[in-house]
């Protein structure tokens, strides 16, 4: 029924059984072990894309989570209104909240084909016939993981087989603690070591939130523990495919996360540096438009056809010039009947008619 997933999943690890085989032999455990491990490494890589697409979009939904407190807060009581008015605020920041679960929805069946190929591995089928062929694997394939061992450990058996099983298998369950324990223990630390990374890139906004802080918990603590209580029922295959895993997640979430930030730093330096060149320099006043429009002189409107106006001699408080001035011939008759009218009024104060100069004011007696 899902042999969609489990012919991926099994051709993925035969090609790489092939590259690892060819170099250290087919039956050595350490080229399973390698196989397996590189079939994690294939996939994340083919997901490194959409793991940067959901980095970015949390980034984004940080920045405007006051928005999404406030739609909260506004249609506290209305789960559709607040439902659609998130889908319209996701839209308009370019936010798709299913990216972010892509990489782990696509691990999941991943996981299940992996645990599905390797149980099948076994030298006999349900029905007690040899098996002859594994998915991609043929019988040849198939002989060889059987054969081969990881410090006397199969990859393909787990402790709870008991001991009769794992005596026909070729190994025993002290042999299987010597390999599982440590693989348990690096499980669970690696995972809680990647879930504490993802947790510290919150915000304080992020943390405070009820369901927020549920899924860091299960994360920090429930996830681990849920590795080690798990160890014993699993292939030590899957549990390498873990450990494999989460090493991958970390240093993935180290590279993407500094990338990001170096981005993120070069984008406020330039922020930074074009407000400084906006901003007036040291000591200098920033001029308005319209202070700067006042300071300029306002020049009287003319209308239309108006002649200009001659200032008069003397006016604005200013002596009238002495200088002789030349007239055109339209002047000359006003020019005389003025300077007869002046001489006339000398000659009358001349000889004593006319208007008499005001009298002198008697001196005080001291």
């Amino acid at each position: 029924m899902l042999n969609f997933i489990y012919y991926p999943v099994s051709f993925i690890l035969w090609v790489w059984h092939e590259v690892f085989g060819f170099l250290l032999g087919p039956d050595n455990g350490i080229a399973w072990a390698l196989s397996v491990m590189f079939l994690v490494f294939t996939l994340r890589a083919i997901l490194y894309k959409p793991f940067v697409h959901q980095v970015r979009s949390m980034r984004r939904m940080q920045e405007f989570q006051p928005e999404i407190a406030k739609i909260r807060k506004k249609y506290g009581n209305d789960r559709q209104k607040q439902a659609e008015e998130m889908q319209r605020l996701q839209k308009e920041h370019g936010v798709n909240p299913l990216g972010g679960c892509l990489p782990v929805l696509v691990q999941v069946p991943v996981f299940i084909g992996l645990f599905h190929v390797l149980r099948e591995f076994g030298p006999t089928n349900g029905d007690g016939s040899p098996r002859t062929e594994n998915y991609f694997f043929g019988l040849e394939e198939v002989q060889s993981f059987n054969r081969s061992t990881l410090f006397g450990a199969k990859l393909g058996n787990w402790v709870l087989q008991g001991e009769q099983v794992l005596n026909a298998a070729g190994t025993s369950i002290a042999a299987m603690l010597i390999v599982m324990i440590p693989l348990m223990i690096a499980a669970g630390i690696f995972t809680h070591i990647t879930a504490r990374h993802s947790v510290a890139r919150q915000t304080a906004a992020q943390a405070e939130n009820p369901q927020t802080a549920i899924m860091n918990r299960l994360m920090l603590y429930v996830f681990p523990i849920g590795v080690v209580v798990g160890a014993p029922f699993l292939p030590l295959a899957v549990l390498l495919y873990w450990v494999s895993n989460n090493l991958w997640t970390l240093g993935q979430q180290y590279v993407v996360y500094k990338r990001i930030d170096v981005e993120e730093s070069a984008k406020r330096e330039q922020a930074a540096v074009n407000r400084q060149a906006r901003a007036p320099r040291p000591g200098q006043k920033p001029v308005r438009p319209e202070a700067a429009q006042a300071d300029e002189p306002k020049q009287p409107a003319k209308r239309p056809g108006a002649k200009p106006i001659a200032r008069k001699p003397g006016s604005n408080g200013a002596a009238p010039s002495t200088e002789p001035k030349s007239e055109d011939a339209s002047g000359n008759g006003e020019a005389k009947s003025l300077n007869g009218t002046q001489g006339g009024s000398d000659r009358g104060a001349r000889s004593g008619g006319g208007s008499r100069p005001p009298a002198r004011r008697p001196r005080k007696r001291r």
